[in-house]
Parts: structure tokens; sequence; C-alpha cells
């Protein structure tokens, strides 16, 4: 968890001088409080998911720029294991596993996530155009699109434009897992 912070941390700052934005600027493009994005950078605070994404959608990046660096080579074979990237990196009832980071000549990032029993997040609308794929591997969830919760069992999928208001929740006593895809233009 140390070291997640710590490249987040780097990651922001880094992000935000390129950018050549001040904190107070950084907090008005992405909805977060100046004092959390300064808490952040100095690794002194652990984000929720929903504040992760709210700092990639103002910076107009995807949600693993902020969680893991590209893989080095896209033409290399790449093999990943869920059990060793699946982590919990925020304050939430969400465990996370980057299964593949977004590369820009591919155009989407692909995650494991785990819902916790009693997790429920609403999503604010991604950029313009975007799509995610939801396929649950395991576990009972709902997904709300278009104005609707939609009760998901294991081996469901689902593609909605994910640039509306959506979000995830597992009101059941066991966790639900799901594949989520998320494909940029």
């Amino acid at each position: 968890m140390q070291a997640l912070n710590q490249y987040l941390a780097q990651t922001l700052k880094q992000q935000r001088k390129a950018k050549g934005w001040s904190l107070d600027r950084a907090a008005k493009e992405t909805g977060v409080s100046k004092a959390m994005l300064g808490q952040i950078e100095r690794s002194e605070s652990s984000p929720t998911v929903a504040t992760l994404w709210k700092i990639a959608g103002g910076f107009h990046l995807s949600l693993s720029t902020f969680l893991e660096p590209p893989a080095s080579s896209f033409e290399e074979t790449l093999i990943r294991d869920s059990a060793e990237l699946r982590h919990q990196p925020a304050s939430d009832q969400m465990l996370v596993a980057p299964l593949f980071p977004f590369e820009p000549q591919f155009a989407f990032e692909l995650f494991e996530l785990t819902l916790l029993p009693g997790y429920e997040r609403l999503a604010d609308p991604h950029e313009k155009g975007v799509t995610e794929h939801v396929i649950v591997t395991d576990g009972e969830m709902e997904l709300l699109v278009d104005g609707q919760w939609l009760a998901l069992k294991k081996g469901a999928a689902v593609r909605f434009a994910a640039d509306k208001p959506h979000g995830y929740r597992n009101l059941h006593k066991a966790p639900a897992v799901f594949h989520s895809l998320i494909h940029y233009r």
C-alpha cells in the first residue's frame, strides 16, 4: 500500500507539473479539494476510488495512469496474474487488479474489480465517447446504467456508454468480482 501511495503521489505531482497547473488549478479541473490533492502528493492520504477517478478525469487520463506505470513494450507477450496484482488502492471497499493498464496504441485498460459486501459507488461520467464493458466472473452485483440498477450474476456481460452517470454495488454477503474493460476514443 505504501508503494502504491508513493507512486500515486509522484505521478500526480508529475502530471500536474507537466500541465503547469498549481494545486488550485488541479482542484478546479478535478473537483477534488486542494487540501486533498496536497495530501495525496505528500503520501499522507489514501483517496477513494471515486476520488482517483475524479483526478484521472480532470487530467484527461486513464485511471491506471495513477495506479502503475504502463508495460515497457507492447510487442512482447505480457502475462499478468490478478492474484498478484489485486490490491486495495483506496480507502473504500473495492479491490483492484490492473490487468492491462492503459496504453495509447490499444486505447483501453482492463481491470479485475472486486466489490466487497455492502459496497456502492456512483461514478461520474467519463470523457465523451468512452465505453465500458463489464463481465461478472464471480458472485452477484448490480450495475447502474441509464438510471436503472441491473442485477447481474456470474457470466453476465454488459457494454454501456460510460460518458453518462453509472454505478456499481454489491448488496450480497459474498464479494462480487468482475472485469471492466474501459475503451477510450
